[in-house]
C-alpha cells in the first residue's frame, strides 16, 4: 500500500478491503463506503497539520455532516485495493462542500458529495476561522 498524497484542496488515501468490511458474500457493506470517506477526510485534515481534537481545542469548533449523498457504481470485494479521492469543491462562511470518489484501479465504484458545517460547543454554526480557511485551499478558493 502506498502513502497518501495531497495538496491543500485534495487528498488521496489508499484502503485495503478486509474481511470485516464485507458481508457474507465478500462484498463491501454499503455503509462502509461512508467510513472510508470519513477516514480520508480525517487523514486529509492531518496532512494539513490539524486533527479534530486540536481544532476543538484551538478554535472551539468541530465539524458535523449536514448532508451526504452517495452514488454506488460498482461493488468492492474482499482484498480489493481502493483509493479514496477527496477534493474540496467550495468553502462558505460556515461550510465545506467536499467531493469524494472511491476507485478500484481505474473503476469508479462510489461517488460522494459531503456538506460539512462548523459548529461551536453549543451546536450553533460558527464561521470557519481564517487559519483553517487558509490551509484548506489557499490557491483555489
Amino acid at each position: 500500500m502506498s502513502n497518501p498524497s495531497s495538496t491543500s484542496s485534495s487528498f488521496v488515501l489508499p484502503i485495503r478491503i478486509y474481511y470485516e468490511d464485507t458481508d457474507a458474500a465478500g462484498i463491501v457493506y454499503h455503509a462502509n463506503y461512508i467510513k472510508f470517506a470519513e477516514r480520508c477526510r480525517t487523514e486529509w485534515l492531518r496532512s494539513l497539520g490539524y486533527d479534530h481534537g486540536s481544532i476543538l481545542k484551538e478554535f472551539g469548533i468541530y465539524f458535523v455532516i449536514k448532508h451526504l449523498t452517495i452514488d454506488y457504481k460498482a461493488p468492492a470485494l474482499l482484498d480489493n485495493y481502493l483509493s479514496v479521492h477527496t477534493h474540496l469543491e467550495t468553502m462558505g462562511h460556515t461550510s465545506l462542500t467536499i467531493h469524494q470518489d472511491i476507485f478500484r484501479d481505474e473503476t469508479l465504484i462510489a461517488d460522494l458529495k459531503v456538506v460539512i458545517v462548523t459548529v461551536n460547543l453549543e451546536g450553533q454554526p460558527q464561521r470557519i476561522p481564517p487559519q483553517l480557511r487558509q490551509i484548506f485551499s489557499p490557491q483555489t478558493l
